[in-house]
């Protein structure tokens, strides 16, 4: 595999030295053989909590823009962007760290208690602990304006009643993120409220629902769980705004852009570039990929200066995604018949990362919200098309 390019000229020199840290301790044996078992776990079963979470907790680089009080080192967006990027292009899987730390755990930093924090944020930081987001409801997919769950008055606090869908992550988690209606009005963004949810509560269901990668999706049900004042995050019918504001940090697409390059650096070789077709292919999608990650990178260093373009993150997020597909077609090419062996194959060329990502390519558009959406951001916020 070749080495992948990535140019930190927008990055200071300490900042440069966190990533040579990084990647060599994401490099190093111990952590290739980790994640060497995680790719070869059987079909029946999925990774939960993974060590390298652990190791990475030990350092403060799970969160490392989080205080040092609650398990991070203090650094800023940039290193947080850099260590996701890293464990990316390393093959280490991020789902529960995108679920963890850059959403519930980004929520609870941003408009938590500080009850809140000290209870869960440690735990997350040291890799210990799981935290998964309950969102999207088999009725309403993106559009969680239409969302049906909901909160009713119980005393001095409710009782939460609806399903949540396609959640991944949550057979390991024993807390949730979850958005419910807790009043109405005319206006639907209106009346949606953020709860920690404890899913190992009496009236919380859980199933399990296969889908064509190696991560699960889920659903939960909630029958009556009640939940207190302590469990809800930010303001009583504020959550469509904290929803907005805060989802704008997932989406920089420094983490799909990291996972659709390892895709590409896994097939170059020598001899693929001797090719004057597929070297010409190889290079047209290694300059998309590096406008991509310029793009992304704006964006992250727009919240390092504390603006958030809505616009701008759309366009970073539909650009980096919208580059899978080309990037497997060529991935194929390149590896013909061999490259659809799985991981469970013993002659799969490198654990068989091509098969996995034709399986992963289709769901970047999808997850962080839709390639649809982001156009629809793209053209009301930036283009006042409509």
């Amino acid at each position: 595999m070749r080495h992948t390019y990535i140019p930190d000229t927008t990055l200071t020199e300490g900042q440069r030295a966190f990533r040579a840290d990084v990647r060599a301790f994401l490099r190093s044996d111990k952590v290739r053989r980790s994640v060497e078992t995680i790719r070869r776990c059987p079909p029946d079963r999925e990774a939960g909590p993974l060590e390298v979470y652990q190791w990475l907790g030990e350092r403060g680089w799970l969160a490392p823009n989080w205080p040092e009080r609650y398990g991070g080192a203090g650094r800023g967006v940039a290193e947080a962007a850099i260590v996701t990027e890293e464990m990316c292009l390393a093959g280490v899987p991020d789902d529960a760290h995108v679920l963890s730390v850059d959403i519930v755990g980004m929520f609870l930093l941003h408009v938590g208690t500080e009850d809140q924090r000290r209870r869960i944020l440690p735990s997350i930081a040291s890799g210990e602990r799981i935290a998964t987001v309950l969102f999207t409801e088999p009725g309403c997919g993106s559009d969680l304006s239409r969302l049906t769950t909901r909160a009713e008055p119980d005393g001095d606090g409710w009782r939460l009643h609806g399903t949540k869908i396609y959640n991944q992550k949550t057979q390991f988690s024993d807390v949730g993120l979850c958005a419910a209606r807790t009043s109405e009005g005319p206006v639907p963004y209106h009346g949606i409220t953020l709860f920690l949810v404890p899913l190992d509560s009496p009236g919380v269901t859980v199933r399990t629902i296969e889908n064509m990668t190696n991560d699960r999706f889920h659903e939960v049900a909630f029958d009556g769980i009640r939940l207190t004042e302590s469990d809800v995050v930010g303001s009583v019918d504020d959550g469509w705004r904290l929803l907005n504001e805060m989802l704008l940090l997932e989406r920089t697409g420094i983490d799909f852009h990291a996972k659709i390059r390892r895709w590409l650096d896994s097939v170059v070789t020598e001899d693929l570039l001797s090719d004057p077709v597929l070297a010409a292919r190889h290079a047209e999608l290694d300059a998309h990929l590096r406008a991509a990650h310029a793009l992304a990178w704006r964006v992250i260093t727009e919240i390092g200066n504390g603006r958030q373009d809505p616009a701008t993150a759309a366009m970073a997020k539909w650009y980096v995604t919208e580059q899978a597909r080309d990037v497997i077609r060529f991935c194929l090419d390149a590896t013909g018949l061999p490259g659809l062996l799985s991981s469970w194959d013993p002659d799969a060329p490198d654990l068989g990362l091509v098969e996995a990502a034709c399986r992963y390519a289709p769901t970047y558009r999808l997850g962080s919200g839709t390639s649809e959406v982001m156009l629809y951001i793209i053209a009301t916020s930036a283009l006042e098309l409509l």
